[in-house]
């Protein structure tokens, strides 16, 4: 087995976590919300770069440069939830779906709930953008990084797209 390596870095909405297994990111966390810290596993082991490219294109895009990320991604979780990452990984910059437009994507029309728990169990935060999901009333509903994050990040990403379309 790989070993587990992990850094940390800063960006605009606090420290962000990272963990890989030195080709591919597994892991991208922010800091809990309760104030508590990261859970650092005793045996991983600290590599800040291997990171770099990953490092470069998050700060591209909390500079508002980047739109889609570019970096082999090693998301653990089950087959539904991967089938709701991928989703997720489809849903444009600015934009946002619902969760009723997921569950409806994947052949499951009442399948709203099982699409946010699969969405909550999101390891690879802003890159595969859970943020990008709201509830069918277009309310921010849900997030493990918190609410004020998820606006944050949407608010980032619609200011983002109206620069872009005054170039």
């Amino acid at each position: 087995m790989a070993d587990t390596l992990y850094t940390t870095i800063s960006s605009p909405i606090d420290d962000l976590l990272l963990t890989g297994d030195g080709e591919r990111l597994t892991r991208l966390y922010m800091r809990p919300v309760d104030g508590s810290g990261w859970r650092i596993g005793t045996d991983w082991r600290r590599d800040a770069a291997v990171f770099a490219e990953v490092e470069s294109q998050l700060d591209a895009y909390f500079a508002g440069e980047l739109r889609a990320f570019d970096m082999p991604l090693a998301p653990a979780g089950t087959p539904f939830q991967r089938a709701v990452w991928e989703l997720l990984l489809a849903i444009p910059f600015g934009e946002t779906a619902s969760y009723g437009e997921l569950a409806r994507q994947l052949g499951k029309p009442n399948g709203s709930r099982a699409v946010g728990l699969a969405n909550g169990s999101n390891p690879i935060s802003i890159i595969i953008p859970c943020h990008r999901v709201i509830g069918s009333t277009g309310s921010l509903t849900g997030y493990g990084g918190g609410l004020p994050r998820k606006a944050w990040l949407l608010a980032h990403e619609r200011a983002a797209v109206g620069q872009l379309a005054l170039l």
